[in-house]
């Protein structure tokens, strides 16, 4: 081989390493974003129970002292 056809074959060897890199960043990416979207869901339904549940707290009576205290 001459120069210019390693360096060739080295640069295509290179490329072929990085665009197989890039498709399982991208696949690793998409998991993620995936996951994130579940986690928000799973975020914003516990905070309206927790919402719920406060609001149901403010509703019962007030444990006030017995009167010979």
């Amino acid at each position: 081989m001459t120069d210019h056809e390693e360096r060739l074959a080295g640069l295509e060897a290179r490329y072929c390493f990085q665009e197989e890199t890039l498709q399982s960043l991208n696949s690793t990416v998409a998991s993620q974003q995936i996951r994130i979207d579940e986690l928000e869901k799973t975020v914003r339904r516990l905070t309206e129970r927790l919402r719920e549940i406060a609001e149901g707290m403010d509703k019962l009576p007030t444990q006030e002292r017995p009167p010979h205290y």
